[in-house]
């Protein structure tokens, strides 16, 4: 019961454009990121600005071999990183990808499998190449389909040595709440439809399939999984109304799993387009690539929400790209996300419970202000022992969810060092066991520092969980 299975996976998560920096290096084109200078709710640039922490990132592009041995000196048996679509196709619809960029790669998988660390690949995470943006609107046009094969087959065909594990598009259901960063769709919110988006979203599917597909195919003992935002929803009330305003949010966030793990349009999907008038333009194959289904579930969590037909009584609360009404019964971190470890433990069963596939946390974590300290023996370290309680408490609701039944394959707690935040493009919110020493006005030395959470995650995985 102490103990998680003994193939469990340990190790971190993070995204190339919120570490990598080195923006413009050896042939790297302009993704989405580098005109979002102040994250997701800031406002867009037409080109890099210098206030983008992003462009430099903690200078994984060119620390990463410091940065993986000390990946190993925790114990990972895996890491989760992306690739960064622009490193290898600079503008998107490029016949030929850049050989510096696959290179960087090569070197970055060959460390990890050095120290024994599986590679966990994103293929495309927030990080859609600009000029696909430009000259298409990202994923609303259809050539997208095409070019994400190529970049597909390139990649799968470089690294089918190395890398065993991929996951298709990061948090693929953010596309309905963050259409340029999760979408590179440069039409302002305000002005898409839901046919738009569903459009978009049905390309994404499709190119998601087709990467299934084709990965099973060019390495045939490859694991490919979906990647959703963990949006957990509760009722406010026990009021029926709230029960099924609770299950219409939901949907919001299954019909992404439902189509990746079933092959197809689920019926109440298919019936809220023909009550909104939504008509999908198809291709003849499309419902058929739709059956190249996953081989696993990963998902994001890191909060709960509440849904309520009874707005008077509730307070409005955020999350990772969602919103929702707090939950009186629970506390949140200093961004406003609610702590809820034993969500954690309800959402493993129900997405096992419907789908029957093994599930993937790949990203778990405490987003918070950290001071650097040094102790009397002149070691500099963060005292984070409010993550310690978090990461804790999290971890022993995936033992209790392991033990009713749930197979879990691992789990990558995010921003396993400090990097770039996603949604607000600061760096004072850390999740990380490794500090970096760089600020949001950009001031810094990059040096890395062990967190107190460095040493107590090195003894969880060297007792694969019995430390709990």
């Amino acid at each position: 019961m102490n103990r998680f299975p003994e193939n469990f996976l340990w190790g971190g998560a993070v995204a190339a454009n919120q570490c990598e920096g080195a923006y413009n290096a050896d042939g790297k084109g302009l993704s989405v990121q580098d005109v979002l200078p102040h994250g997701l709710r800031g406002a867009r640039t037409e080109e890099p600005t210098p206030d983008n922490l992003k462009l430099e990132g903690i200078d994984f592009y060119h620390r990463y071999k410091e940065d993986i041995k000390l990946f190993a000196e925790m114990g990972f048996k895996v890491f989760r990183t992306s690739i960064a679509w622009s490193r290898i196709f600079p503008e998107g619809d490029e016949e030929q990808p850049n050989e510096k960029g696959l290179q960087f790669y090569d070197d970055l998988f060959d460390e990890c499998l050095k120290y024994g660390i599986e590679p966990l690949v994103t293929i495309s995470h927030y990080e859609t190449p600009l000029g696909l943006s430009r000259k298409y609107d990202g994923w609303r046009d259809r050539k997208l389909i095409g070019f994400f094969e190529r970049y597909c087959r390139t990649i799968f065909t470089r690294y089918k040595g190395k890398v065993k594990y991929w996951l298709t598009f990061n948090e693929i259901n953010s596309l309905l709440h963050a259409p340029f960063m999760s979408g590179g769709i440069l039409t302002p919110p305000e002005e898409l439809t839901e046919q738009d988006l569903y459009q978009a979203i049905h390309h994404e599917l499709v190119a998601s399939a087709m990467a299934v597909k084709m990965g099973h195919e060019i390495i045939p003992d490859a694991k490919i999984g979906c990647m959703i935002l963990g949006i957990t929803v509760y009722p406010l009330t026990p009021d029926p109304d709230d029960i099924i305003a609770t299950m219409v949010k939901d949907r919001e966030t299954m019909l992404f799993a439902d189509i990746h793990a079933r092959g197809k349009y689920p019926a109440y999907l298919l019936n809220y387009f023909k009550d909104h008038n939504i008509h999908l333009e198809m291709e003849p194959g499309d419902e058929e690539m739709l059956k190249n289904t996953v081989d696993f579930i990963s998902f994001s969590y890191y909060s709960s929400i509440c849904e309520t037909v009874h707005t008077e009584l509730a307070e409005s609360t955020g999350g990772n790209l969602s919103r929702g009404y707090k939950n009186p019964y629970l506390k949140a971190s200093d961004w406003g996300w609610q702590i809820d470890p034993k969500g954690l433990r309800y959402t493993l069963n129900k997405l096992y419970d419907r789908y029957q596939l093994p599930l993937f946390i790949v990203e778990n974590g405490l987003g918070a202000v950290d001071e650097l300290v040094t102790l009397d023996n002149g070691e500099k370290t963060v005292l984070d022992d409010y993550r310690i309680e978090y990461l804790r408490e999290h971890l022993k609701q995936v033992r209790e969810a392991i033990h009713d039944g749930v197979e879990v394959m691992g789990y990558t707690s995010w921003g396993c060092i400090d990097l770039v935040s996603a949604s607000t493009a600061e760096i004072k919110k850390r999740y990380g066991y490794i500090y970096v020493d760089r600020n949001d006005d950009g001031s810094g030395s990059f040096e890395r520092y062990r967190k107190k959470s460095f040493w107590w995650y090195k003894k969880i995985i060297q007792t694969n969980g019995e430390a709990l």
